[in-house]
């Protein structure tokens, strides 16, 4: 167990991380590198986030029974990170979204993220991060 002074610095929720694990998922949503990139390219903006790189998206290929490959994208945010990792092959893509925007919309977030994947069927984890982040910097020597 944790116990906290009551003389512990002020503290509040740094962000929030977004995971979907997404089934049955088919068609170029799954295999369209240029298409994934260009969802990249748009996603962050439209979120209210600010991409500080170019998205990349590669294909990979199989690395064993359970990976038999698909692409791989990713984009670093201001705000943090959103990639995915596609599975044409078994129907199957994970989503990762970690902002340290703590209003984040998160239906909306998970709506347009379902859409862009055309999935139908899912598992959402959303995971409150940082809960004791330090609400004011420490003071430098």
């Amino acid at each position: 167990m944790i116990t906290h002074h009551d003389s512990a610095p002020r503290t509040e929720q740094f962000g929030v991380h977004l995971m979907i694990d997404g089934y049955a998922a088919s068609g170029p949503r799954m295999t369209d590198a240029d298409a994934l990139r260009a969802l990249l390219e748009r996603l962050p903006a439209e979120m209210g986030m600010h991409a500080i790189c170019a998205p990349v998206v590669v294909s990979v290929g199989p690395n064993c029974h359970k990976d038999p490959g698909g692409l791989s994208g990713f984009v670093m945010i201001a705000e943090s990170h959103i990639s995915f990792h596609t599975f044409p092959a078994r129907g199957f893509v994970t989503i990762d979204l970690y902002t340290c925007q703590c209003d984040l919309d998160r239906e909306a977030t998970i709506a347009r993220l379902m859409l862009a994947f055309g999935l139908h069927d899912a598992d959402i984890y959303v995971q409150d991060r940082g809960l004791r982040y330090p609400a004011v910097n420490r003071e430098m020597a």
